[in-house]
């Protein structure tokens, strides 16, 4: 089968492998329909994720069909259409049994799939705790529909989750690049009082104003002020970092009120200061967003209500054959793009 492999730091490309098979009971086998390429992707591609294991197929958010399923999977069934979390969690230990599947003790768990084990940029996908982490998609629902729940989107629902965000409160955003939409999507159901999105990128900026036009938005130079104009010069009551640059995280505490709420879900490439000097006094809560992708199900569910869409996130299409185009759009940001759906094929090839 045809799957996109991390040969070696900064070289991704298209590699013939065996479909997978099942190896533990609790294994499912997935056909891929449509996989998506996230900027986690390019963390592996640039060196930046040191236990990533090179000749693993990349990809870990993706939409599918159950294939084969071990001997003790009992949620699913083989013709069942299902998002895959982008973690795998055995669903027993401490962690996972709070909610916190992100830090399953098991030797499998966290981020595996397209990082330590072969992901999902490919025509099939082995995922291992399918109970845990297959979730079956709503008839009503499409595959673009559902492609974000298992990654992005789940980053966005749990970010807004731990916020603490209250119909009262001012919510600064910080990144309007697809994990900062999701999070925007999910904070909007909260409806707090106003919602501020800081972005540099011009094209990101009319995709918020066109999309939805109740949001404010501001670029970074111009944030401090605006958010403390906007908010009787207290600040933002929360503010959740989804930009992950050099200058966001300082950006984000300063916008932030005294005794205010500061959530930290961007993936920097380098280690972060926190200048106690300068914020003493603020009195600041900082909450840490890493995916817990333990609400899938609901999301699904929103989804097939219409209460959340993300399909206007998908700006480019490509079939797995052209891959490697797609990065290359993705990751110079041409375009316009925002999410590349990648269609994985349906052809049995082994």
């Amino acid at each position: 089968m045809l799957t996109c492999t991390y040969i070696e730091k900064g070289k991704f490309a298209l590699t013939e492998k065996p479909k997978p098979k099942i190896q533990h009971e609790r294994d499912a086998v997935v056909r891929v329909t449509l996989a998506s390429i996230c900027s986690s992707d390019l963390h592996i591609k640039h060196g930046s994720v040191p236990r990533a294991v090179e000749g693993v197929t990349v990809g870990h958010e993706m939409v599918g069909v159950v294939e084969e399923v071990g001997s003790a999977v009992t949620n699913v069934k083989p013709g069942d259409r299902v998002t895959v979390n982008v973690e795998t969690f055995c669903g027993e230990c401490f962690f996972c049994k709070r909610g916190y599947v992100n830090n399953c003790t098991d030797k499998n768990g966290g981020w595996a799939l397209g990082c330590r084990i072969d992901g999902g940029q490919a025509e099939y996908v082995r995922v291992p705790f399918a109970d845990c982490g297959l979730n079956k998609i709503p008839d009503c629902v499409t595959d673009r529909q559902a492609l974000f729940v298992g990654d992005v989107l789940a980053t966005g629902f749990w970010a807004a989750r731990i916020s603490e965000i209250t119909k009262d409160d001012t919510v600064l955003i910080i990144g309007a690049g697809p994990t900062g939409i999701c999070t925007l999507l999910c904070v909007m159901l909260k409806c707090p009082k106003q919602i501020i999105v800081c972005e540099k990128d011009e094209s990101r900026i009319r995709f918020i104003r066109e999309h939805y036009p109740n949001v404010l938005t501001v670029t970074p130079d111009k944030c401090l002020e605006f958010v403390r104009e906007k908010s009787g010069q207290r600040g933002a009551d929360v503010v959740l970092e989804v930009a992950g640059a050099d200058t966001t995280f300082r950006l984000a505490w300063e916008c932030a009120r005294p005794n205010g709420l500061v959530t930290v879900v961007a993936l920097y490439d380098s280690a972060q200061t926190l200048p106690l000097p300068d914020m003493y006094g603020k009195n600041l809560t900082f909450k840490t967003g890493g995916v817990d992708g333990c609400d899938c199900d609901e999301t699904l569910r929103l989804i097939a209500e219409g209460k959340i869409d993300t399909e206007p996130l998908i700006t480019h299409t490509y079939p797995l054959e052209e891959i490697e185009e797609a990065y290359r759009i993705f990751e110079n940001r041409e375009d316009g793009v925002i999410k590349i759906a990648v269609e994985c094929g349906t052809t049995d090839k082994s």
